[in-house]
């Protein structure tokens, strides 16, 4: 028998069929918005009513009007955190309402 010479690290072969099946971005997506309770803290998670991507945009509902203020002023850095988190340029900006 021979050997197979194609083989590669199971990841490697994962990142190629995501890229082939077209699933890359909406993986990234899905790991953007699990990693928001972990990246900004529970407390600020129990206060999201609800958070969604649309065209590289995250919305996010908070029930809480002052930390919507505080979110604002720092969304540039929050931006950078969550996009770190998910391993790709996910969002370009966060919409707090």
């Amino acid at each position: 028998m021979s050997k197979r010479t194609n083989d590669r690290p199971i990841k490697a072969a994962i990142e190629d069929m995501l890229q082939q099946f077209h699933l890359k971005e909406p993986m990234n997506k899905v790991q953007l918005l699990n990693s928001w309770e972990r990246v900004m803290g529970p407390a600020v998670a129990h206060r999201t009513t609800e958070i969604m991507i649309i065209d590289r945009k995250l919305f996010v509902n908070l029930n809480s009007a002052s930390l919507r203020q505080e979110l604002v002023q720092n969304r540039d850095k929050i931006t950078q955190l969550l996009n770190k988190e998910a391993g790709a340029e996910v969002i370009d900006d966060i919409v707090f309402r």
